[in-house]
């Protein structure tokens, strides 16, 4: 079966007014397969964000290749980009990026508004799915941290994405709570059959995951299995 990523010696190089060059990512590869639930596990700075933003098509790679559903991203100009992150990546942020003017309901909305899907009855089913049924009319001041990362959830889900990426899901979110987000993370990945890729400092996420990436230095350095929890 063919990967529903491939990532194949994969570089982010940047250089600050044409002096030293620093590489975000060192050549990474990694394939990963559909219905995976992917831990990426390194500190800050050792590329797990610049690698999600590559898959995403956010940002270009000094070179390699990136691989999605067995389409090169260097053959898709900017609207390709677009529409692949619009109806097949769903976005899931540790800061939660949602539209502060903007119901839950119409953060969730929009994301089908975008692909001309105006299901006002699946933007409200998501809210439920994420345990929000009667909050759909507040703002986002008016939730917790926890509320606002289920609404980016629900946002992200909404559109049936074959891939969702998290970035750092739990990071700005107590214990209690970011274990909360990924027990739903857990089960709405397991219940669409999505891929569902995860970086993160903190080894809470491995308990999800199917398979454990370590980066350093822009390197995919290490791979083990899940040690434990409810990756199954």
């Amino acid at each position: 079966m063919e990967p529903i990523i491939r990532i194949v010696d994969l570089w982010k190089e940047y250089s600050q007014n044409g002096g030293e060059v620093t590489a975000a990512l060192a050549g990474a590869s990694v394939d990963i397969a559909r219905g995976q639930i992917v831990a990426i596990l390194g500190k800050s700075g050792s590329g797990k964000t610049t690698l999600l933003n590559l898959l995403a098509g956010l940002d270009q790679p000094t070179r390699g290749m990136v691989e999605v559903e067995g389409t090169d991203l260097r053959a898709l100009g900017e609207q390709g980009l677009t529409s692949l992150r619009r109806r097949r990546l769903g976005f899931v942020f540790q800061f939660f990026n949602l539209l502060p003017t903007l119901t839950a309901f119409e953060n969730v909305f929009l994301s089908l508004e975008l692909i001309d899907i105006p299901d006002r009855e699946g933007a409200y089913a998501a809210l439920d799915a994420v345990g929000l049924k009667g909050k759909e009319d507040r703002y986002p001041y008016e939730l917790s941290g926890g509320e606002q990362q289920r609404v980016a959830i629900a946002r992200a889900i909404v559109k049936s994405p074959s891939i969702l990426l998290a970035d750092e899901p739990i990071g700005n979110l107590d214990n209690r709570t970011g274990e909360q987000i990924l027990d739903l993370l857990h089960t709405q990945v397991r219940a669409s059959k999505s891929t569902l890729i995860m970086a993160s400092h903190s080894l809470i996420t491995c308990r999800y995951a199917d398979r454990v990436l370590r980066m350093e230095d822009g390197r995919i350095v290490e791979e083990a299995p899940a040690p434990w929890g409810k990756a199954q």
